[in-house]
């Protein structure tokens, strides 16, 4: 069962709330600071978007976002003598950026986006009145505005009961706002996510009906989206959707994939729900990292079998297997993630850990070897912490006695690692000899012998833990004289 959203906090459009966003506001003085400047200037500049909405949920935080008249040269013009500082690599959509003390700022000039069907950026015209600027945005409850220095409420869209009930709608009609930018139909998922909200059903069949459009969209900003989507609070909702209305298919299509047919005699897993559990499960488990939330383990648990539907093989007595989907797995996780434009670094990371999410079940009841234990840490690197959550996270069966077994045998390895780490120095694992030394006792210069020496003294680590210099340069004689015989 997936876990409910907590239900959005009531809200409504009466003075005290009213007074509640004046007094949001007045937490920042930045913000009335910045509109006198505007007034001063004879431009009209507004708090919009998420920062309203937000407020609305008293959540407002120092990233804010305001809407203007003005165009960008003369936005830059204002805030170059106010702000610490100053950046305006959105001129070209008509954003300068800044900071002020801790709140970081966006001023977007009134605009409209629009993508001519083809071209996978939008084009940009600027707008002249703040409620047009509003009627362009993705849903109603980011198209609030509160002006400043004067403090009124816009909310030409009914954009405060869409955010009391927890719906998502769009300004205009659906179509017409995804055809604007398709992107917004991942933003819908996204808020899902975040918030815990749910799409109108217009919205809904807009998205199915459009989905394909999402290819006109850049890779970067459809990542972008997913990512925020996977940090959110209820990723499971909002992947949900990108599956239910097709949206999946293009841009995550492994995930829609993992819907296998369940064989007659249910001998597997529903491979795709058993995917979102994990994701769920290894999201109660990011306590155990350094600084949650993790993307790094949320792409992992969510992607972990995604070699299941290339591998899956139905055998004579009508069992089920899946031989080598860990590999499988992750070389299609390098495929799409590279596809997203993800960094190589990442795509590192959640391919190793998709590639050794089923070493731990070699495990047994314990009778793997150090040396084995020893491999197991080797091999997991700098992913080991993230490899133990994944790891306690797979285990889905409902079987509460199978289930404790396998945490307490998991509980049995990381206590041996703990063990063997405090006597070794596990995380750094490394032969006893350097290739100075190498070369030293064998008297020979650099090249692929020193390589080949190295591995060997590697592996007898591996094998018989710390042996000392003298012990391993003795080893390391004795394989050498072998070797040249």
């Amino acid at each position: 069962m997936s876990r409910p959203p907590d239900p959005v906090p009531p809200v409504d459009l009466s003075t005290a709330q009213r007074n509640a966003i004046r007094a949001l506001l007045r937490v920042a003085p930045v913000v009335d600071e910045l509109g006198r400047l505007f007034e001063d200037r004879g431009g009209a500049l507004a708090l919009v978007g998420g920062s309203v909405r937000d407020a609305l949920l008293d959540r407002l935080g120092t990233d804010l976002d305001f809407t203007t008249s003005l165009r960008p040269d003369a936005v830059e013009a204002i805030v170059r003598g106010w702000a610490d500082a100053v950046w305006t690599i959105g001129r070209a959509y008509g954003t300068i950026g800044c900071r002020k003390g801790d709140a970081q700022i966006e001023i977007t000039t009134y605009r409209s986006d629009a993508y001519d069907g083809e071209t996978r950026k939008p084009s940009v015209e600027f707008g002249d009145s703040l409620e047009g600027d509003l009627a362009r945005r993705d849903f109603t409850v980011n198209a609030m505005a509160v002006t400043v220095p004067e403090h009124t409420f816009v909310d030409p869209f009914g954009g405060v009961d869409h955010l009391a009930a927890g719906v998502l709608r769009t300004p205009v009609e659906p179509e017409v706002s995804f055809g604007d930018d398709p992107l917004r139909m991942m933003r819908a998922a996204r808020f899902a996510s975040q918030l815990g909200f749910r799409p109108a059903e217009p919205v809904v069949a807009a998205m199915r009906e459009m989905a394909d459009r999402i290819e006109i969209v850049s890779a970067e900003r459809v990542r972008d989206e997913l990512v925020k989507l996977l940090l959110g609070r209820y990723p499971r909702v909002g992947l949900t959707l990108l599956v239910d209305t097709g949206l999946a298919d293009h841009v995550l299509p492994e995930l829609p994939a993992l819907r296998l047919e369940r064989d007659e005699h249910h001998r597997h897993k529903d491979v795709y729900e058993h995917s979102l559990k994990v994701l769920e499960q290894a999201i109660d488990l990011e306590h155990r990292l350094e600084d949650p939330p993790d993307l790094t383990i949320r792409l992992a648990a969510l992607l972990h079998d995604i070699g299941k539907p290339r591998t899956r093989k139905f055998q004579p007595d009508g069992t089920v297997t899946f031989h080598h989907h860990d590999v499988v797995g992750a070389k299609l996780v390098r495929k799409r993630m590279r596809a997203l434009r993800f960094s190589g670094d990442l795509i590192d990371d959640v391919a190793k850990l998709v590639e050794l999410h089923l070493r731990f079940h070699g495990y047994g009841t314990g009778e793997w070897t150090d040396s084995a234990v020893r491999r197991y840490v080797r091999d997991a690197g700098d992913q080991l912490d993230r490899l133990h959550v994944l790891t306690r996270a797979d285990s889905t069966t409902r079987n509460l006695r199978k289930a404790q077994r396998l945490q307490r045998v998991y509980d049995d390895l990381e206590h041996r690692i703990e063990r063997l780490a405090e006597q070794e120095e596990l995380a750094s694992l490394r032969p006893d000899l350097d290739g100075n030394q190498i070369m030293a006792a064998l008297g020979i210069g650099p090249g692929r012998e020193v390589g080949e020496a190295y591995r060997f003294l590697m592996e007898l680590r591996m094998d018989r833990g710390p042996l000392g210099e003298d012990a391993a340069r003795d080893a390391l004689l004795a394989w050498w004289a072998e070797r040249g015989a």
